[in-house]
């Protein structure tokens, strides 16, 4: 161990850190200097604290938060680890979103808004066996496949007669936290143990088809939106996502998903 103790500069330029980000550092908890003289207010740093002060200019560098770098900086070296494998996942399903968002940016820079053909009409009454869960809206895929894993084995456990597409619902209004159902058509009045049974009323519709990535739907979803708002028809939920060619059956360009709104005249 060290006796000398540093003054914050000579601290920072061992560091290669600025008396500004030790000054923050210590603000925030981070980092604080093993004396403070009374009188000057002068900070003092100890050798030993430029590992600490290295480790946390690389995690804010690479834009983890305060918080997590404290929490990490406190945990023994497994639990360390396992905090940054964490922030390590969710840099990686940002890169993802971003990705799939720069892919949306290019198709519109070439094509602008797409032009989807949107049909009115009518459909019976649709029942489904379905399960529910509840997610943040950038976290829908996920917890899409999760409520597949959950039904397709509740359906083969209960024997039922099914057929696909499946389909997904999803409410209007996507707020901070959103309930999503993940359902299999079954004949009328038949009940599959384990799974909730849901009748989707008949009436008019408005729908339109995707070809192509779950990440372009946005696309589709602009142009459904806009012929229902243009043909001064009011929309109703939920917007059902049925799966006509899933990603077991071809490669994502040629996907094919039907999106299904329910809805009635605006009245004047």
């Amino acid at each position: 161990m060290h006796d000398e103790l540093l003054t914050i500069g000579r601290f920072a330029r061992l560091c290669r850190l600025s008396v500004k980000q030790l000054r923050h550092y210590d603000e925030t908890g981070l980092l604080a200097p093993v004396r403070v003289d009374p009188d000057s207010g002068y900070r003092y740093y100890s050798p030993e604290q430029a590992r600490d002060a290295l480790t946390i200019a690389l995690l804010r560098g690479m834009d983890l938060p305060l918080a997590v770098i404290a929490r990490a900086l406190a945990a023994a070296p497994d639990a360390r680890a396992e905090i940054l494998r964490a922030e390590r996942d969710r840099l990686a399903e940002r890169i993802d979103r971003d990705r799939a968002r720069l892919a949306l940016l290019e198709r519109l820079t070439k094509g602008g808004l797409p032009g989807c053909e949107v049909a009115t009409g009518r459909e019976p009454d649709l029942r489904l066996a379905v399960v529910r869960t509840t997610c943040s809206p950038e976290h829908i895929g996920e917890a899409f496949g999760a409520c597949v894993g959950r039904l397709l084995p509740a359906l083969k456990a209960a024997g039922a007669a099914w057929e696909p597409p499946l389909s997904a619902l999803y409410p209007l209004d996507l707020a901070e936290r959103v309930e999503i159902a993940v359902g299999a058509p079954v004949p009328h009045g038949d009940g599959v143990p384990g799974l909730e049974s849901v009748v989707l009323p008949g009436g008019p519709v408005a729908a339109t088809v995707h070809i192509g990535p779950y990440a372009h739907l946005p696309l589709a979803y602009n142009a459904l939106f806009a012929a229902v708002h243009g043909r001064g028809l009011r929309p109703r939920g939920p917007v059902r996502e049925t799966y006509l060619v899933g990603p077991e059956e071809a490669p994502e360009e040629e996907l094919m998903t039907r999106l299904t709104i329910p809805v009635e005249e605006t009245t004047a």
